[in-house]
């Protein structure tokens, strides 16, 4: 059996932002055609990013898979680590705000940029 890496951009305990991998077994479909059980989705957006974007922190507003289409992203953490998405790769943002929490800038989110000389294009597919 196949598994399929996850890459989750969560909020901790703590209600600060990190990564963790989870797998995903590909269980469906032939052995030339792996698939995962069917999941839920809730619409998709795409966007573009200028060369030269960088967003403040900030958090997720609703958990979503982010897809690189081209260019590269930064997504940066309150720890002061960061990591860089290509194209092809993706992670699944779950940086929510904690319940009953006032945003906090020094503590909660993560900021993403857009790396190099080309622009950014994502697509957001709400989880």
């Amino acid at each position: 059996m196949t598994n399929f890496e996850k890459t989750i951009l969560f909020t901790d305990t703590d209600g600060r932002a990190r990564f963790r991998c989870e797998t995903v077994a590909l269980t469906e479909g032939k052995p030339q055609a792996q698939l995962s059980p069917l999941m839920q989705g809730g619409g998709y957006q795409l966007r573009h990013s200028p060369v030269g974007f960088r967003s403040q922190f900030h958090c997720s507003d609703h958990p979503q898979w982010v897809f690189i289409l081209s260019g590269f992203m930064e997504i940066g953490l309150q720890d002061g680590s960061s990591r860089v998405f290509g194209p092809g790769e993706h992670f699944y943002s779950e940086d929510l705000l904690p319940q009953g929490a006032s945003f906090d800038p020094q503590v909660h989110g993560h900021w993403s940029r857009q790396v190099g000389q080309h622009p950014l294009v994502t697509l957001f597919v709400r989880g």
